[in-house]
């Protein structure tokens, strides 16, 4: 049954509410996916919502809502409350929405915001103002059993937070920045690579890459990280 949700993260950011400001309305796709918003009360937002909505407290620095709604009777609020603290920026983040499927999506929903603030917190110490190359993709319907997100840990040699793993399919090192049973994180010198365990909630396994060197190719990658994934569920 429908019910309507908040989910709330706050916590410091190490740099200031103008470059903090900047990652969350403009540098999306550094740490969570591309999203457009037109810088202005009543301005239009394009990739956060299935049909977009509408930027309706536009305070550079300081204060960011967004808003969506439908026919019947979804809708879709994100607030950010920025304020300057310790040579940093203290972030107070609310989603309220409407779940379909409270238990599960409530959970997911919690999980993956902690999970997107953290990438947030990366992407502020290590990459500052950069934009991204980013791509996304999901495994096979196999990857939606209960165990399926073990096989990405094993693949990847994620046993704990801080370990180096090397990365095939990229070829490259990095190091697990972020792990629990449902996500992996690994950051490295030009990217943040996202792995989803969604299989915990019934979907299945997805990455969301971040690349930031200047001759990433995203369409190669996208196909290379693809394979891979078929593989480890073929």
């Amino acid at each position: 049954m429908a019910k309507e949700s908040e989910v709330r993260f706050e916590g410091f950011l190490p740099t200031t509410p103008a470059d903090t400001w900047a990652a969350i309305t403009t540098a999306g796709g550094g740490w969570l996916w591309p999203i457009q918003y037109e810088p202005r009360d009543g301005g239009a937002e394009s990739g956060l919502t299935p049909n977009g909505g509408m930027v309706t407290v536009w305070k550079p620095s300081r204060h960011f809502v967004t808003y969506a709604e439908d026919e019947n009777g979804w809708f879709n609020t994100l607030e950010y409350v920025l304020e300057p603290k310790d040579g940093g920026t203290y972030l107070r983040y609310a989603h309220t929405t409407v779940l379909d499927d409270w238990d599960v999506e409530y959970d997911a929903c919690e999980q993956h915001t902690a999970f997107y603030y953290h990438s947030l917190g990366e992407y502020l110490t290590h990459f500052n103002r950069r934009q991204a190359k980013y791509f996304k993709a999901d495994a096979p319907e196999a990857s939606k059993a209960p165990e399926a997100f073990e096989k990405v840990k094993a693949a990847l040699g994620a046993k704990a937070v801080g370990d180096r793993v090397h990365l095939e399919v990229a070829g490259v090192e990095g190091f697990v920045d972020y792990l629990t049973s449902a996500f992996v994180g690994i950051r490295t010198e030009d990217a943040l690579y996202r792995f989803y365990g969604r299989n915990v909630w019934g979907w299945p396994v997805g990455i969301g890459h971040h690349l930031f060197a200047e001759d990433a190719d995203a369409v190669e990658a996208e196909k290379a990280w693809t394979a891979w994934l078929n593989g480890l569920y073929a």
